[in-house]
């Protein structure tokens, strides 16, 4: 039987490894471990990537959702409407902000935000919008951004999952207020731990981002920002990012090239992008409506899958107080029933794409 993990990070480390090994030494002999050379070489060099013209490195990628808040100037009786779908980093860090989620639904093929949702949930308090480009597709951004532009509302994009996909031929990030990003080791782009970046064209805002990730600081020891906290990258994470950065666009290459196999021996799903839209394929998704026999199938022969996500952000438990019953979201509840995500990652084989393939049909024959 073949084995067939859901992620193998140990493939990447060792393709790389001469030169992981030589950022790790260059901070070791360097000295300086926070907020140094490296991180301002990462920030420099990820602002040119994206097409910004700041980035600005943070301890995480909840944390940059959270700062990106707090420097537009959400806070307590402000509202941020989000998709209820894309698991609670964002909905943990509008909370963090002070202030409260609110949840419109997702389109059915795309799994990203309803823009006629997110119109009708406007409201004098609402101050941001937080669309998620979810499993590395892009969100409908020209709608919504027409849609907050007129209700004089910022657009901040999770871009957790979206490492480099392209919207109307912009970098996710680009095209709201700011963009926010996460470094954890299985993003598209990951570090070997944690690690974030904010980036934007808004000099004001990069500033304020620049004293809120260290206690507020206009400079050190003197507090003049409001909000600020502890969430500085360090320079080890920044170093080991920079070796990745260089292979970003290679990877997602390789992930639509195995994004293509799948499709060719599971043709029809999922729904692809439309015209405008770059996908990096950060998962590959596929429904099923008896989606945990299925994952039970696949594991018994050594295919390992993940779930994202299993339960709405509106059911958790420590958001109920929001006051949001089941069937709120019709469309995000039947997509946690059913979402299954198969192994992807730019190392992954044809053959192992095939056998994964072959394993889901035979599943799906024998039902």
């Amino acid at each position: 039987m073949p084995d067939i993990p859901f992620g193998d990070l140990k493939r990447q480390t060792a393709a790389l490894r001469g030169e992981l090994e030589a950022a790790v030494m260059r901070v070791l002999d360097s000295g300086w471990y926070i907020l140094g050379q490296e991180v301002t070489a990462l920030e420099a060099e990820f602002a040119a990537f994206c097409g910004a013209r700041h980035a600005v490195g943070v301890a995480n990628g909840t944390e940059a959702i959270q700062l990106a808040l707090l420097a537009l100037g959400v806070g307590p009786g402000d509202e941020v409407i989000t998709v209820p779908n894309a698991g609670v980093p964002g909905v943990a860090a509008i909370v963090q902000a002070g202030a409260r989620p609110v949840f419109v639904d997702v389109d059915e093929d795309s799994c990203n935000m309803d823009p006629a949702g997110l119109e009708a949930a406007i409201t004098p308090r609402t101050r941001a919008v937080l669309p998620v480009h979810l499993y590395g597709r892009t969100a409908a951004l020209a709608p919504l951004l027409e849609i907050a532009g007129r209700h004089g509302v910022a657009v901040v994009e999770d871009c957790a999952q979206s490492h480099g996909a392209r919207y109307a031929g912009r970098v996710t990030g680009t095209l709201g207020r700011v963009g926010c990003f996460s470094f954890y080791p299985t993003k598209n782009l990951g570090a070997c731990g944690d690690g974030g970046a904010v980036i934007t064209d808004d000099d004001d805002l990069a500033q304020r981002l620049r004293r809120l990730r260290v206690y507020g600081w206009s400079r050190k020891y003197y507090s003049e920002t409001p909000g600020g906290t502890n969430s500085r990258l360090d320079e080890l994470q920044a170093a080991l990012l920079r070796v990745k950065l260089r292979y970003l666009e290679e990877w997602n290459g390789a992930r639509r090239q195995r994004a293509a196999w799948y499709g060719e021996f599971l043709p029809g799903r999922p729904a692809g992008p439309l015209p405008g839209e770059d996908h990096v394929y950060h998962l590959y998704v596929v429904r099923s409506p008896r989606r945990d026999a299925l994952q039970s199938y696949l594991r018994a022969r050594g295919i390992g899958t993940d779930v994202h996500y299993p339960l709405p952000a509106h059911l958790q438990p420590v958001y109920r107080p929001l006051g949001y019953a089941e069937g709120a979201f019709p469309v995000s509840e039947r997509l946690a029933r059913e979402v299954l995500s198969l192994p992807m990652y730019p190392e992954l084989t044809c053959a192992e794409v095939e056998a994964v393939a072959a394993a889901v049909r035979s599943f799906e024959e024998g039902a």
